[in-house]
C-alpha cells in the first residue's frame, strides 16, 4: 500500500513499461518509507485519445509519452508527497527518459479500515501490520 493506477498511452515496450514501474516505485519508497515490498501497481494502457490530459490552464503542452498516476494511500503530509512528485519527475526523466510536464499525479487518501490485503481480515486494525 499505496495502491498505483499507472495510466499511459500504448507503444511502450515491456521492459520499458517494467523500468517505467520501477522507478515509479522507488520514487514512493523513497518518499513514502514504505516496506520494499508494499507494491501494488496496475499499469493501463490506453490510445491517445483515450488519454486526455490537458494544461488545466497553466500554458504548456504534453507529448504521446504522457503519464498519469493515481496514487490510493493512507494519509501522508504535504512534504511527504512534494517529494514524492518530485522524485518521480527526477527518476521518470533519467530511466524513462519523460518530461516533467508529461508527469501528472493525483492522490486519493483513505483511512486503515479501507484495506485488506487478503484472508478477508482488515491487517491494519487487528495488528497483522
Amino acid at each position: 500500500m499505496p495502491l498505483l493506477n499507472i495510466h499511459v498511452v500504448k507503444g511502450r515496450t515491456s521492459d520499458q513499461t517494467t523500468t517505467l514501474q520501477q522507478a515509479i516505485h522507488d520514487a514512493m519508497l523513497e518518499a513514502f518509507s514504505v516496506p520494499e515490498r508494499d507494491r501494488y501497481q496496475i499499469l493501463n494502457e490506453h490510445e491517445p485519445e483515450h488519454l486526455v490530459m490537458q494544461d488545466t490552464g497553466l500554458g504548456f503542452e504534453r507529448s504521446g509519452n504522457r503519464v498519469l498516476i493515481q496514487v490510493v494511500t493512507r494519509p501522508r503530509t504535504q512534504e511527504m508527497k512534494e517529494r514524492f512528485y518530485a522524485l518521480l519527475v527526477e527518476y521518470l526523466g533519467e530511466r524513462c527518459a519523460l518530461l516533467p510536464e508529461d508527469i501528472m499525479v493525483s492522490c486519493i487518501e483513505n483511512s486503515d479500515a479501507d484495506w485488506s490485503f487478503g484472508f478477508g481480515r482488515a491487517q491494519f486494525l487487528n495488528g497483522d501490520l
